[in-house]
């Protein structure tokens, strides 16, 4: 695998984009791999659905708005489908900063290649349908035409990325909007076009399951992020008990560290619950102090090939 990781950085960092809106981003990025990359969507061989609340910059004022502290509802699933020698995801996204409200669905396909005797790679694609909801403005200007006004416009983009996953290391990213739709907005006059670009977004992530002791689990993880504006990144890890419990944390660069802390239940870890809790380090004046993650992840047990294929011996094969 190590010579697939440079390659795969390679093409994740290689593109430039143009100015636009940020996407979220999330404190439990190494439990939401199709938010990073459609590849892995059925990578894991289990049928799995996760939900991401996050509430950022608890308490912020800014004195209109609601406050405008950015609030996301994140719901993925995905599931291997053998017939298409791969796997099926579906997004849905909800994402409200001030006085816009981003809603996206996302369809996704990953083509699986196995690798050794536990490793697969992933090809993935993904196709996204995006609305976007300008509400109404204070414009320093009356009758501003560039200022919108109650306007939303909805476009089609593409998304693309890989994803190698093996028992004990996966590594994998993605590209958004690689079709940099536009979306134009009508003023309170009717005769504006604001324009805002689908800006590229690049993710690329690592993680490494380092066994401790037999009951004790350390994973490492790192998240790399690239758009127009800036090159960030993530990077922490977790301690698992019994595969059962977890604590961690993480550093998100010039922004926040953060705690986490999460259980599994039910048969077989099935149901896995999470609590992130951001504390901000970096522009303490412009931000509130805490932002909060609830992460609620469901996975289903690996799909039972119900058939058996045909066994095929030397003995039948003969000629007249």
């Amino acid at each position: 695998m190590k010579k697939f990781l440079p390659l795969l950085l390679l093409l994740l960092m290689s593109v430039v984009s143009a100015m636009a809106q940020q996407q979220p981003q999330f404190t439990h990025y190494g439990f939401n791999g199709l938010y990073i990359s459609p590849a892995y969507a059925g990578i894991t061989n289990r049928p799995e659905v996760t939900s991401i609340y996050r509430y950022q910059w608890l308490g912020y004022d800014a004195s209109f708005d609601n406050g405008g502290s950015p609030q996301t509802l994140l719901i993925t699933a995905s599931t291997p489908v053998r017939l298409l020698h791969g796997g099926v995801g579906l997004t849905l996204m909800r994402d409200r900063i001030a006085n816009t409200t981003v809603l996206t669905t996302g369809l996704s396909y990953s083509f699986h290649i196995n690798i050794g005797e536990t490793g697969k790679l992933g090809l993935g694609i993904q196709g996204n349908m995006n609305n976007y909801k300008k509400g109404s403005y204070r414009a320093n200007d009356l009758n501003d035409p560039s200022v919108p006004f109650n306007s939303s416009d909805t476009k089609y983009d593409l998304g693309a990325g890989l994803w190698y996953e093996s028992e004990t290391f996966y590594a994998g990213g993605g590209i958004t909007n690689l079709l940099n739709a536009e979306y134009e907005f009508t003023s309170e006059v009717g005769d504006g076009k604001g324009i805002l670009i689908g800006e590229n977004h690049i993710y690329a992530t690592v993680g490494y399951h380092l066994p401790l002791t037999p009951d004790v689990t350390l994973t490492p993880t790192v998240l790399l992020k690239h758009d127009t504006e800036e090159f960030s990144f993530d990077a922490g890890g977790r301690i698992t008990y019994l595969e059962k419990y977890w604590v961690g944390l993480n550093y998100r660069h010039e922004e926040a560290v953060s705690a986490l802390v999460g259980v599994s239940l039910l048969q077989d870890n099935a149901l896995r619950v999470g609590y992130a809790l951001d504390v901000t380090i970096f522009n303490k004046a412009a931000k509130a102090a805490t932002s909060h993650e609830v992460m609620l992840n469901y996975r289903l047990p690996e799909p039972v090939i119900r058939f058996k294929p045909p066994v095929r011996t030397p003995r039948y094969f003969f000629t007249r």
